[in-house]
């Protein structure tokens, strides 16, 4: 069994329209987001064997905020320009490149990639997170994703199951 964590960076801010896209940061919501998705995987005892990151600065600072929340386990992270803004495709080939035992991993990226790569995947699970899922995967969003796959290089479209779907937003209001 393997398990995917897909997450969708949080909100960026858009304050400087001067600044390349791969160096907006973190805004105000995003930061409080990302903070509440950290605190949920660490609720629920959720630690990725491994992180691959796009390098953008959204994504960093959405995982820094996740590992403060984790605390001390130290959890391996690779930061990849190749996850910047990638197709489906592209993410599921790097996917398929990790090492055999590694149980999980963490990607944390950026729409429309992620989002198409999760639906793409999710061929099981309850109908109603399959549903919203198929709907919008917004900023702050975690997709989780098990696979009934002993081989990373066995990942196919169609052969996950969706287990979790938790919207940042939904963690953040009162």
């Amino acid at each position: 069994m393997k398990t995917l964590y897909l997450l969708r960076h949080a909100k960026s801010s858009w304050k400087n329209d001067g600044i390349d896209d791969f160096e907006r940061p973190l805004n105000k919501r995003g930061r409080a987001t990302a903070a509440a998705m950290g605190a949920y995987l660490a609720k629920r005892e959720v630690v990725p064997a491994q992180v691959l990151c796009s390098s953008s600065k959204r994504t960093r600072e959405t995982w820094a905020h996740l590992q403060v929340a984790l605390g001390p386990v130290a959890v391996p992270v690779r930061f990849e320009k190749g996850i910047y803004l990638a197709e489906p495709a592209v993410l599921l080939r790097r996917v398929r490149r990790l090492d055999d035992s590694l149980g999980s991993v963490m990607l944390i990226g950026h729409n429309p990639g992620l989002e198409l790569l999760a639906v793409s995947l999710a061929a099981a699970g309850d109908d109603d997170l399959r549903r919203q899922l198929a709907t919008k995967f917004p900023t702050g969003t975690l997709a989780v994703l098990e696979a009934g796959i002993d081989r990373w290089s066995d990942l196919r479209p169609g052969c996950c199951s969706l287990t979790d779907f938790v919207r940042g937003r939904d963690l953040t209001k009162a």
